[in-house]
């Protein structure tokens, strides 16, 4: 029997596949769920405390009905006088626990859906596919994050047990607004437990439509921003500054355009952010019936101010977030993909190089 070994371009044409280890048929990017998962949870833990002061800010009249609400450093002062550090990082746990879900499936399919929708559907290529993907992505991470968001709001607004009796007592909430507020939440499992025992999954949900409609248009315009604000950097570097792409660290211009990005996003949806605090905050006794009577009676009682009410700190929350965010994305890939990448191609040329052995000896 004659002896055939095999040539050059045997060995290539089942290798061919290696160059691009996520094929056509794998749908799922299963790393960018773990690296927006880690950068989401990343970003909120160190943002929490600005959070806390926004989220206590846009409740005021919810807690107090006063219209002579306090300012941003008047409530840093006030939350530092009645709760100390503690006070500023009530409901972190619940914040990331949420961060750690809807960062997972934001930027997990955003990459695995934007190429999709650009293959299957051209007309909406471009910055749309990237609206579309992010908005789908926020979405479906909203199962997990928006009960996370009531338990981390109404901790944020209670503080610590004996500032929260005080503001009880001292505004009269129950009789004033005619509000039966919540008891006081220990942590998680203890809020979570509570509200489904007094409000069921209604109260676990509470605003969810509300957060739906801030959150879906905000990642889209967020992942459009910072997909526009890469080409344009791009483009510049190509067309002024050649060489600047020797110099300039993928982290840190992930760290900078995903800060410009969430700051434009959050500004355009603060008042759709002012109407979600609310009606999560407002308790078991409904001041606003739906989102529809929210923006009714904030616009009357409050006119624009309130629809814009609380915007300076979720700016200055976001922009530091998002960029801390793709910051923490642009890293992982840059570090990691790669090397998983040539483990995944090492064993994949390893096992073709045995089945190839193997055909050889049944050649032979």
């Amino acid at each position: 029997m004659a002896d055939r070994s095999p040539t050059s371009s045997e060995f290539q044409a089942p290798l061919s596949h290696i160059t691009n280890p996520i094929s056509g048929n794998q749908f799922f990017v299963w790393r960018e769920f773990l690296w927006g998962g880690i950068a989401g949870g990343f970003g909120e833990g160190m943002m929490h405390p600005v959070d806390t002061v926004k989220t206590r800010i846009q409740s005021q009249a919810i807690l107090s009905g006063s219209q002579n609400q306090k300012s941003i450093s008047q409530m840093v002062r006030s939350v530092w006088a009645a709760d100390g550090l503690r006070g500023f990082y009530r409901g972190v746990t619940p914040g990331v626990t949420g961060s750690l879900a809807t960062g997972a499936t934001y930027f997990g399919f955003i990459e695995s859906t934007k190429k999709w929708i650009e293959e299957s559907h051209p007309s909406l290529g471009g910055h749309w596919a990237h609206f579309i993907a992010g908005a789908v992505g926020d979405t479906l991470g909203s199962f997990v994050y928006v009960p996370c968001e009531v338990m981390k709001q109404r901790m944020q607004v209670q503080g610590t047990i004996k500032s929260w009796g005080s503001i009880l007592m001292k505004d009269n909430i129950c009789v004033k607004s005619n509000l039966q507020m919540y008891g006081y939440y220990t942590g998680i499992y203890q809020a979570g437990s509570s509200i489904w025992r007094e409000q069921g999954l209604r109260g676990l949900y509470a605003g969810y439509w509300s957060t739906l409609a801030r959150d879906v248009p905000f990642a889209g315009l967020m992942v459009m921003f910072y997909e526009a604000l890469k080409d344009l950097t791009e483009y510049g570097k190509q067309r002024w500054i050649p060489s600047l792409n020797s110099y300039v660290n993928i982290s840190i211009e992930g760290l900078v355009l995903g800060g410009l990005a969430g700051g434009f996003s959050a500004y355009l949806t603060t008042p759709l952010d002012v109407i979600k605090t609310r009606m999560q905050v407002q308790g078991s006794t409904a001041r606003y019936n739906g989102w529809s009577d929210a923006v009714r009676k904030i616009w009357m009682t409050e006119g624009m101010t309130g629809m814009f009410r609380g915007s300076i700190p979720r700016i200055t929350w976001y922009i530091p977030a998002s960029a801390l965010t793709f910051m923490a994305v642009e890293f992982l890939r840059d570090h990691f993909n790669e090397k998983l990448e040539n483990d995944d191609n090492t064993q994949e040329i390893a096992s073709l190089s045995i089945e190839k052995k193997g055909s050889i000896r049944e050649v032979a």
